[in-house]
């Protein structure tokens, strides 16, 4: 294949696509939603994008979907998983598994950031066998942890 035809084949897709001539995109307006969701690793595999899709964890458009449901560019599609939830846009129709890089540039992740971690509370350790605290110790733990005395 000649440069000018993977430039006229790429010609549709975003411009740091340009240079993957091994890709194969789909041509089609729209694409299987369990087959997007492997192909574009949102899923590890494709009976597991279908169950995910079967059992309602998969939404387009905040509608749930069987797996042969078609999904276009522009859709939203909301996936629920072991690793949370994934909010995305699709950006570009895949219909075979493709690489980590190639697969981010399908989609707009409009997942939300996680919550913060909350802080660790320190936690006062005492030497083993030292017994019980004494009253002035306690008073000390107590305030260390932010309790208030009676």
């Amino acid at each position: 294949m000649s440069r000018y035809a993977i430039k006229r084949y790429f010609s549709h897709l975003p411009s740091n696509l340009e240079n993957m001539s091994s890709v194969e995109f789909s041509h089609t307006t729209r694409v299987r939603v369990d087959a997007w969701v492997w192909s574009t690793r949102l899923a590890k595999t494709r009976s597991a994008a279908a169950a995910l899709c079967r059992s309602g964890h998969v939404k387009v458009n905040d509608e749930r979907v069987k797996p042969s449901s078609p999904v276009s560019v522009g859709d939203i599609v909301r996936v629920l998983n072991e690793s949370g939830e994934r909010i995305v846009e699709v950006a570009a129709l895949v219909s075979k598994r493709v690489g980590a890089p190639v697969a981010a540039t399908c989609y707009i992740d409009h997942t939300p950031p996680p919550p913060p971690k909350e802080e660790v509370v320190v936690v006062a350790l005492r030497e083993r066998g030292t017994g019980r605290p004494t009253k002035r110790e306690r008073r000390d733990l107590d305030k260390l942890r932010g309790h208030t005395s009676f």
